[in-house]
């Protein structure tokens, strides 16, 4: 998604200006006329950089820089100001500003800068944090008509209305996370947080305190409270992803929310109370990594007790057109590009490939064609090499492929399955591990 800016200024012309040419470079703009005004966009939206005027109606865009950074510590604020003074500027940037300019002596400055800060923003922006109120996370952002998918949506749509736990069967690249984010905006609680994390990403210390916070001195580093994603959760809905790479003893303390609301963060001996609905995905096969003694039976019936499965692109290959389609039209507009249409050839190849990581190799072979294409039209030319056979060739016991591919189903039998285990023994990036597990087909 491209970033999102607001503009906060009280001189409509200027900020409807700034605003289309802001959209120009391809930015999502989102526009406020004082104080007030901006702080509510802020409570509903993720922005990533605000431009602000520093004499505003009902306040200073100086003092309001910091309050922002408080609560908002990625977003990145450039103040503008008729008439700038150096006073104005040192404290603006105390108070966490990316920069203070003129406005009209530094006009070809903004641009650029906005670029910066963009990049500055979207590095520091946490990973967990998601548009919580947005059409981005509605039913109709979903693409499809497969009676698959369909079928998909309308269990979807019955269960969001309730707080039940919803379970989110299927392979990687699916649209797991899409789905979960439509099912908190189609909820009750759809006003509130909508938090994502991956399992999978952390290690087990890591990973317990984003989930259940720390208070200061619990370990070294720890030198100030923090609040897990439960706590930042509180009456929206937290998705967990990969949740079969959880480790059993984190299990027990997610057992104890789903039971009671209750969680202990790291140091500390009292209580806090939560409400947070939980959805939950994984692409391993829970119920026998239950019999093999890896994940929690009880904890498996309360997080299932709503399966939906999320069926592999091959299984929906009617879709694959309006899917790819969608992305050429999203990644043409980002290149600044005037690309119409995929030739003929291409569709068919798009629609006969396997497609092992789903719609999320879809998305990333679009992206790759968009960047390579010259003409108006996407040929075979922008596909990978050997697009149509590559997913389908066999190895032979002597290419060194071969070996890896059984080194790694060795490793796998050995940690039993637990992909992160695995990638540590091999020295390898998890990434790299589901990357090569999609391209070897293991499952």
């Amino acid at each position: 998604m491209p970033a999102k800016i607001l503009i906060i200024d009280d001189e409509e012309k200027l900020r409807n200006l700034l605003g289309r040419i802001v959209k120009l470079e391809g930015y999502e703009v989102k526009e406020a006329r004082d104080v007030k005004e901006g702080l509510q966009l802020l409570a509903k939206e993720v922005i990533d950089v605000v431009l602000c005027d520093v004499k505003l109606p009902d306040g200073n865009g100086v003092s309001l820089a910091e309050k922002i950074k408080t609560d908002y510590p990625h977003i990145e604020i450039i103040l503008l100001t008729a008439y700038g003074n150096i006073p104005d500027g040192v404290q603006a940037i105390k108070n966490g500003a990316f920069d203070y300019i003129t406005k009209g002596d530094d006009n070809k400055k903004i641009l650029p800068l906005l670029a910066k800060a963009c990049e500055k923003a979207l590095k520091s922006k946490p990973l967990h944090i998601s548009d919580a109120n947005l059409n981005i996370g509605s039913f109709e952002q979903i693409l499809g008509k497969s009676a698959q998918i369909k079928k998909a949506i309308a269990l979807a749509k019955k269960v969001a209305s309730t707080d039940t736990s919803v379970f989110l069967s299927g392979e990687t690249g699916t649209g797991k996370e899409i789905f979960a984010n439509a099912i908190h905006h189609a909820s009750d609680r759809k006003k509130q947080n909508f938090i994502a994390i991956n399992c999978a990403a952390f290690s087990k210390e890591l990973l317990e305190s984003e989930l259940f916070g720390h208070k200061a001195g619990a370990f070294t580093g720890a030198q100030k409270d923090k609040k897990g994603l439960f706590e930042e959760a509180n009456n929206g809905t937290i998705f967990l992803d990969e949740v079969g790479e959880l480790h059993l003893d984190l299990q027990a303390k997610l057992l104890r929310i789903l039971e009671s609301g209750e969680l202990i963060k790291i140091g500390d001996s009292k209580i806090t109370k939560v409400d947070v609905r939980i959805i939950s995905a994984t692409n391993r096969d829970l119920q026998q990594e239950v019999k093999n003694g890896n994940f929690r039976e009880d904890i498996y019936y309360r997080l299932s007790v709503f399966i939906i499965h999320l069926p592999p692109l091959r299984e929906r290959k009617e879709d694959i057109a309006e899917l790819a389609n969608s992305f050429l039209n999203t990644f043409t507009v980002r290149a600044k590009k005037q690309i119409k249409s995929f030739d003929t050839q291409t569709l068919n190849a798009l629609g006969n490939h396997h497609w092992n990581g789903n719609i999320r190799e879809l998305k990333n072979t679009i992206e790759r064609a968009v960047i390579l294409t010259d003409s108006n039209l996407v040929t075979l030319d922008e596909l990978p090499p050997n697009f149509n056979t590559q997913q389908q060739k066999e190895l032979s016991d002597f290419e060194l492929a071969s070996a890896e591919k059984k080194h790694i189903e060795k490793v796998l039998k050995h940690t039993k399955n637990n992909k992160t285990e695995t990638a540590r023994l091999l020295n390898i990036a998890l990434t790299t591990l589901y990357r090569k597990l999609e391209e070897y087909q293991l499952r």
